[in-house]
C-alpha cells in the first residue's frame, strides 16, 4: 500500500503563491483577508516587526449591528471593510497591500475590498 503525505490543497498555494510578493511595512502594512464559511476577518500586520497593527471582522458588535441577520454575508463584508479602513486613517494609514491570502478575488474578498476603499484606503 502506498505511503499517504500531506498535500496541500489549492488555496494554500495559492496563499504561498500571492505571500512570495506580498509584505507589508509600517508605512504600508499588509491587508489579510480570512473568510470562513459565516464570518469574515481582516488585518492590518506589518510584516518587518510581525505586529498587528489593526483589525475587524465580522464578529465584532459594531459590523453585525450594523448589517442585520437578513443583510447577508457580502453585506458584512462591506461593512467589515469600511470599519478597518476606519480604523486605519484613525491611526494614520492610508496607504496598503492587498493579501488576498489564497482566496479567488470575488464575492465576499471583493466586497471587503470594496468597502475598504470606499473608507478611504488606497491599495
Amino acid at each position: 500500500m502506498a505511503s499517504r503525505r500531506f498535500e496541500p490543497g489549492r488555496r494554500s498555494i495559492r496563499h504561498r503563491r500571492v505571500r512570495k510578493r506580498v509584505a507589508g511595512t509600517a508605512a504600508r502594512p499588509r491587508l489579510s483577508v480570512f473568510r470562513s464559511n459565516k464570518q469574515i476577518y481582516v488585518q492590518l500586520i506589518d510584516d518587518l516587526s510581525g505586529k498587528t497593527l489593526a483589525a475587524a471582522s465580522s464578529v465584532d458588535a459594531g459590523t453585525t449591528g450594523a448589517t442585520g441577520a437578513s443583510d447577508g454575508k457580502t453585506a458584512a463584508a462591506v461593512a467589515v471593510g469600511e470599519a478597518i479602513a476606519k480604523k486605519a486613517t484613525e491611526s494614520g494609514i492610508k496607504q496598503v497591500v492587498f493579501d488576498r491570502a489564497g482566496y479567488k478575488y470575488h464575492g465576499r474578498v471583493k466586497a471587503l475590498a470594496d468597502g475598504a476603499r470606499s473608507g478611504g484606503l488606497d491599495f
